[in-house]
């Protein structure tokens, strides 16, 4: 089965090799026929803890890090 990859910012970078990444999805609501945003935050391990605040990354499914992060910036 293959690796989900999302596209997203960067939220946070204070944790050692871990980034929090928000991505948004956009559909159309069925019953008021209008455009919705919705986010979720995912935490994504970076190794060489090179990405800042505001960078637009893409992260893709992996083995599970820690409790929380299970994805990787690629």
């Amino acid at each position: 089965m293959p690796k989900r990859i999302l596209s997203g910012v960067v939220e946070n970078n204070s944790q050692d090799k871990t980034v929090v990444v928000r991505v948004e999805r956009r559909f159309i609501d069925p019953l008021l026929k209008k455009t919705v945003r919705r986010s979720k935050k995912y935490h994504a391990h970076d190794e060489e803890n090179k990405h800042n605040i505001g960078d637009e990354v893409r992260i893709q499914e992996s083995k599970p890090y820690s409790k929380l992060k299970k994805w990787i910036v690629i």
